[in-house]
């Protein structure tokens, strides 16, 4: 089991949904947060004074897949959360931790059949 968490455009979302769920990903928890990285940020005007925005909103994917899932996930999220053909900076990142264990709450299932397929 691994835990991927993914830090992508807010606007990239509904593409990134499409991508999984045409590999059968469906569950993930999506947090908004804000972060800043090689973007470091930008300078916009605010009443005519010169404001420099340094953490940049995002949105934080957290999927818990099995094993088989794990290529699918991340090269589904590579593909859909792409800017263009090449990419830009500000894109995002994502990470994959091992996950010890999982309980689904409802039945007490442990380990990969709480995940799910």
């Amino acid at each position: 089991m691994k835990l991927i968490v993914a830090i992508i455009r807010p606007e990239k979302l509904e593409d990134v949904q499409k991508a999984l769920a045409e590999r059968d990903v469906y569950l993930m928890t999506v947090s908004d947060v804000r972060g800043c990285g090689r973007q470091r940020g930008y300078t916009e005007v605010y009443r005519a004074t010169e404001v420099q925005i340094r953490l940049i909103p995002k949105l934080k994917l957290e999927i818990a897949v099995n094993e088989a899932f794990v290529e699918a996930t991340v090269e589904a999220i590579v593909h859909a959360a792409r800017t263009g053909d090449t990419g830009t900076i500000g894109d995002g990142k994502i990470f994959v931790l091992p996950l010890e264990d999982c309980v689904r709450i409802r039945t007490g299932e442990r380990g990969s059949e709480a995940i799910g397929p």
